[in-house]
């Protein structure tokens, strides 16, 4: 094919809008440390080889007679250009427009949201989120990427270009061997990545733990030249061993920080590792992470997640979610079985026995290491939960066999703990709890505010008793699982039957039950009133500001989670408010005295306003504010 017949079948193309935004920030170098371009070709070099070694296993042919795969990296000095070439699976022309011309990955619209504009703040977004390939104009003016697919004819070969500036352009060419090169045209002041030594000493530090050969020209010293010269022979610059197969005291922890960065496309060093060989019943090795921060997609349904399975250190598929419970998605590394077969299929490993012993393992390594965090590392173990917290809260349900476990990892908001900080675990609280007290108290709302101020810890407040504060949304789901800790159940403070008999003296006791008989009669006119709105009405010492609040049955559901199920569009049972009246509050002594006229309308304001310090929406508010305003100049006429 000519180079007219190329320019004549070119296309030229827009970059996705997203793709646009990226680009320019990469271009106006919001990294301090260009030289990563280098280690995400060379990981995506790997990838399309590991890609060819799994497609091969059910179509040996791809090969094509050249087995030993490989990444090269070479230099033109005289050119200005750096490549990064492998002989991978390569792309068509409709993969390299959809890998390089577009973002398909859940979580872009949220991070390009949060983008702020402070370069430091997105440029940590931006190794975040990971940008792979788009890394390469950190460095290039134009970027140059010639690519053929496995097993497709020597015509069909594609060359896609770009300045980086808003469109690419892709043509049929042809090359006589699959696989991919990457050609950057460096931009002016980037020289430093024109030499053997720099680029040698990046891979080591980057790559050097990719199981494949990353080879160079070999190079020596011309005198006459005063200057490295490259031979016409190849050499290895990199281990080429897999690092997870390596003992760990070989492997040092800056080793360990890079392979996470390649494996998770993550600019950050992780938080935490386990790396371990486990042999029995069944043999693997995990080398398993905690990033640092949460990915963007962490609550997406759709989006991909799970660790890396090898099979005998053959690399069979990515986002394998089968080996890791769901509560521990945000988890990222590599098992390589000795047990799965080659041909392993997604469907294979939902029935495997060996793919759950290996679940069951990698789930408690990682619990290991949290516990270990936990009481050796309390402020990494803070980092952790801040991030992750809510998705190792649903693990209690997830996971029966490690609920307990997962229970002392748990931390909460208290009324004992400094702000709305989540540091409080419970054991934390049952070292705490008064002489007497056999339960764990806790109020859920729809916020950390609305929490903290809920009527309902009055009393608690006012004895000194601790209570938990709960604001996730995950936290009523929890509580359907983990209803006790320590033999001690968790009670919620917004329920009613709260006994707090154990805790009260015999005056105490005495001076409740004269109040109850005192306002029997104050108590029969508000049920009169109210009727069909309430379920019932009673006096209550658990109020001490507070005029009423309204509570639930223990066995029904709580407030807070009828309004969770509603606003997720789900059916929920009626369940009617027991109103808890205050009979040491000045507003329930002038509801006594109120005329009967206005009786019906200061009980249906008490109620009202009970409601609304639960966090409830009003079925009437327009009648509620009239009804306020009407009874409010009543009292100033």
């Amino acid at each position: 094919m000519t180079q007219t017949d190329i320019h004549e079948q070119s296309e030229t193309l827009g970059f996705q809008a997203e793709v646009k935004q990226l680009l320019h920030l990469m271009i106006h170098s919001l990294y301090s440390n260009k030289e990563i371009f280098l280690r995400e070709l060379v990981s995506n070099a790997s990838d399309a080889c590991d890609k060819l070694r799994f497609e091969a296993i059910d179509n040996p042919d791809l090969f094509q007679g050249d087995t030993d795969l490989r990444i090269r990296v070479e230099y033109d000095k005289d050119a200005r250009t750096v490549t990064i070439s492998d002989n991978g699976i390569g792309m068509t022309r409709d993969e390299a427009i959809a890998n390089l011309g577009t973002i398909a990955r859940s979580g872009t619209k949220e991070f390009f949201s949060q983008l702020t504009g402070d370069k430091q703040k997105d440029a940590q977004l931006i190794g975040q989120f990971g940008v792979g390939f788009y890394s390469s104009f950190i460095v290039a003016q134009k970027v140059s990427v010639l690519s053929r697919r496995a097993g497709v004819a020597e015509t069909d070969a594609i060359l896609w270009e770009s300045d980086g500036q808003g469109e690419f352009s892709i043509s049929p060419v042809e090359k006589a061997d699959r696989g991919t090169s990457v050609t950057l045209y460096l931009r002016d002041g980037e020289d430093d990545f024109l030499g053997g030594w720099k680029l040698r000493e990046i891979l080591r530090r980057y790559s050097d733990h990719i199981s494949l050969p990353i080879q160079m020209h070999k190079e020596e010293w011309d005198a006459e030249k005063s200057e490295q010269v490259k031979k016409n022979e190849w050499e290895t610059v990199n281990q080429a061993n897999a690092l997870w197969t390596r003992a760990k005291s070989e492997v040092t922890d800056e080793q360990y920080q890079e392979f996470y960065k390649h494996i998770a496309h993550d600019f950050d060093d992780p938080l935490a590792w386990t790396h371990n060989r486990v042999e029995g019943r069944s043999e693997y090795t995990q080398l398993l992470f905690i990033p640092k921060r949460a990915p963007m997609d962490l609550w997406d349904r759709e989006g991909k997640r799970g660790v890396k399975l090898y099979v005998k250190r053959v690399f069979i598929m990515d986002d394998a979610e089968q080996l890791l419970p769901t509560y521990l998605r945000f988890v990222r590394g590599v098992i390589d079985s000795a047990d799965l077969p080659l041909n392993v299929s997604r469907e294979i490993l939902q029935e495997s026995r060996d793919v759950r012993v290996i679940r069951e393992g990698s789930a408690k390594r990682i619990l290991s290491l949290l516990e270990d965090m936990a009481e050796n590392k309390p402020e990494q173990y803070t980092e952790f939960w801040t991030q992750f917290g809510q998705v190792l809260k649903e693990g209690t349900g997830e996971d029966t066999n490690n609920k307990e476990r997962i229970a002392k990892l748990l931390r909460f908001a208290s009324t004992q703990a400094e702000g709305s900080a989540q540091t409080v675990s419970l054991a934390d609280y049952v070292s705490r709890m008064k002489e007497g007290q056999d339960k764990i108290y806790y109020v859920s709302a729809d916020s950390f505010a609305a929490a903290s101020n809920s009527p309902h810890l009055e009393i608690f407040r006012k004895k000194g008793l601790e209570v938990l504060l709960l604001s996730d949304r995950v936290d009523e789901w929890m509580l359907s699982y983990l209803r006790e800790f320590d033999g001690k159940p968790l009670v919620s403070i917004a329920k009613g039957g709260l006994d707090l008999d154990t805790l009260a003296d015999e005056e105490e006791k005495k001076h409740q039950a004269e109040v109850a008989e005192t306002f029997k009669p104050l108590v029969e006119r508000l049920q009169t009133a109210l009727g069909e709105k309430v379920k019932e009405v009673r006096v209550t010492s658990r109020l001490v500001d507070s005029p009423a609040c309204v509570v639930v049955d223990e066995n029904e559901l709580s407030p807070h989670l009828l309004r969770m199920l509603q606003a997720a569009g789900q059916s929920a049972p009626e369940v009617k408010p027991i109103l808890e009246i205050n009979p040491e509050h000045a507003l329930v002594g002038r509801l006594q005295a109120a005329p009967e006229e206005d009786f019906s309308e200061w009980a249906l304001l008490l109620l009202d306003q009970a409601m609304l310090a639960e966090g409830a929406a009003l079925a009437e508010p327009a009648a509620f504010v009239k009804r306020m305003n009407r009874l409010l100049l009543n009292q100033t006429a």
